[in-house]
Order: C-alpha cells, then sequence, then structure tokens
C-alpha cells in the first residue's frame, strides 16, 4: 500500500509530490495523460502573465531570458523538474473512482490507455486534477459540429477564413491578435456589456486599435444562438443577424469536474461550489483526502492559479508528515 498517491500529474501535483519526497515521503503520482497536461493543451505559442519565479515549484529554479516564460518553456521546465527530482509517475492511467474503505485508506480503480482495469491503494490521497477536460459547453444548436472547438492552438489552419470567437476574456482576445495576423477574418462574440477588466494591459490598447480600425469586429452585449455548416445567428440586444462562419472558437473557459469527490465523500460549499477543506492542510471533510491547485477552486476555477496552488502541497506534506511550517 502507498502512503500517498497523488492525482495529477499538472504544477501543482508535481510541487505536492516534490515537497513530501523532501520529507521522506516517495508518493505515487497517476496522470491521466502526460506531465503538465493542461499547459500542454495551451496555444502553441502563448506566453505567461507571470514571471518565472512565480511558478517554481520545489525550490528548483525557472531560468528563463524572458522576462515572462513562454508555453514551451514551461513544458521543460516541469518536465525536467520531475525528472531532477525522480518522481514515481505513472501516466495514461485514469483514475475512475476513489473508495474509502473501513481501516480508512483508499482504494483507486484505474483505466489505463488500452482499456485495462487495475486498483491502487493508499493511506492518503491528493487529488490535484486540473480542468482543461471539462469546457463550459454553450449548449446551443451546432455546438456538436467538427468546425467547433474549445480548445485554441495556433493560428496557421485558420488563415483565409471567417472565424467567430466566443468570450470575450485573454484566451479569446490574444486569438483573436493572432487569426489577425494569419490572415482570418475574425469576428469576437461577447456577453459583456465592454472589455473585460482581466485583459492583460498591455494588449488591451493593440486589440481596441484593431477593433477601432475595422480589422476585428467586436460585437458587446451579443450572443451565438445556433451554429450552422457555413454560418452562425448572432443576438446582439433585441436584434438577431446571420452571419457567414468557417469555423467557432468557444472560448468560455473550463470548469473543475467534483464527481469523483462526490463520490468519495467529500461534502461540498454549494454557495462557492467547491469543496469543503480546511484552508491550513488541504484535507477535505474526509480523513486522508487532500486537494491541491484547481480542485480547490469553487465555479470559477481562474481563482486559483499556479501561482498559488503549488504553495498546497507544502501545506499537505508538513500535516501529513507532522511536520511545522518553515519559520
Amino acid at each position: 500500500m502507498e502512503n500517498v498517491i497523488i492525482i495529477g500529474a499538472g504544477p501543482c501535483g508535481l510541487s505536492a509530490a516534490i515537497e513530501l519526497a523532501k520529507l521522506g515521503i516517495q508518493p505515487l503520482i497517476i496522470e491521466k495523460q502526460c506531465v503538465a497536461y493542461s499547459i500542454y493543451l495551451y496555444p502553441t505559442y502563448m506566453q505567461f502573465f507571470s514571471t518565472p519565479e512565480l511558478l517554481e515549484i520545489g525550490g528548483i529554479p525557472f531560468t528563463t531570458p524572458n522576462e515572462k516564460p513562454t508555453r514551451l518553456e514551461a513544458l521543460h521546465y516541469y518536465r525536467n523538474a520531475a525528472l531532477r527530482s525522480e518522481l514515481r509517475i505513472q501516466p495514461y492511467h485514469t483514475v475512475n473512482r476513489i473508495d474509502r474503505q473501513d481501516d480508512g485508506s483508499f482504494e483507486l480503480s484505474l483505466t489505463d490507455r488500452t482499456g485495462l482495469d487495475s486498483t491502487a491503494r493508499a493511506r492518503n490521497v491528493v487529488v490535484a486534477t486540473g480542468y482543461f477536460d471539462h469546457p463550459n459547453l454553450l449548449g446551443i444548436p451546432g455546438e456538436e459540429l467538427s468546425k467547433v472547438t474549445h480548445y485554441y492552438r495556433e493560428a496557421h489552419p485558420y488563415s483565409g477564413t471567417k472565424v467567430t470567437i466566443i468570450g470575450g476574456n485573454n484566451s479569446a482576445i490574444d486569438a483573436a491578435m493572432d487569426l489577425l495576423r494569419a490572415g482570418a477574418e475574425v469576428t469576437v462574440v461577447y456577453r459583456g456589456e465592454s472589455y473585460s477588466p482581466n485583459i492583460k494591459p498591455w494588449v488591451l490598447p493593440v486589440f481596441e486599435s484593431m477593433v477601432d480600425k475595422g480589422r476585428i469586429k467586436m460585437l458587446f452585449h451579443s450572443r451565438v444562438t445556433r451554429i450552422g455548416e457555413r454560418a452562425v445567428t448572432i443576438v446582439s440586444g433585441d436584434r438577431e443577424t446571420e452571419l457567414d462562419n468557417d469555423f467557432v472558437l468557444a472560448l468560455t473557459g473550463f470548469r473543475p469536474d467534483r464527481s469523483m469527490l462526490i463520490a468519495a465523500g467529500a461534502k461540498m460549499n454549494e454557495q462557492l461550489t467547491a469543496p469543503i477543506h480546511n484552508p491550513e492542510t488541504m484535507e477535505t471533510t474526509v480523513p486522508g483526502l487532500f486537494i491541491a491547485g484547481v480542485a480547490a477552486s469553487g465555479s470559477n476555477a481562474n481563482e486559483v492559479f499556479i501561482e498559488t496552488g503549488r504553495l498546497h502541497g507544502g501545506m499537505i506534506a508538513r500535516y501529513i508528515t507532522g511536520t511545522r511550517p518553515p519559520g
């Protein structure tokens, strides 16, 4: 039986594993994809908002000549952090259930990429899963069409096409600028009355300039109500219009999946839609079951970032080992 199993090999899961290793516990990390899979799904040429120091885990320096690191640099950093720390990672295994046993331990039901089922046992479990598997769906006709995606990677495939972007936060604005440079005809459809205050301050003036010059069409107080093979239907206020369209990027954000925690017995804060937990130890209402990173957030997954979620591992490690915090 393992002392600790960590579900998820993202930055927060890796951080928890490194902090546990420092205190003498070598946890097993179970990851259903690859290391840092959420970052792998980021746009190919994305640059982080954070400085490299705020993305570091385990005291391992994140060195880069750039003020703000890129996606590629982050993948290299977290991959090497895992290798250098000799973490035990079992990739391409999906955890389907966490069942608490009579003796207080946990049994995890797993399925590997070939469909083979297995189990694993642990005294403690840390759920450090991300949210990129669960986009916020629009719930409109045509959303299932192959022309629609909730993930933006890069602009090249959209050159010379008509693209509708749904959303108004950083991901939508960055994608619109990329697409414009690649020669796409871009329309951004946003429910808000004006630009989101969360947009990166060095990007917003440039984007506004492109809108003012008519190079990007920005529709406020608007929503897409239907997606067809060759057009989208947009409602702006009381007016409905049909817009010629080749592709739709529904960049409406993502949400954490609570089902596995709830099935394991963890109670939720219904108002915040977040797992009830001790903020000093990250333990849920189920003894021995912990959460780290985005798993601790509410309905707004953006309230927990790598910068803060990476600190959860130290709290968990100190609690499990009975070690006092430094200082």
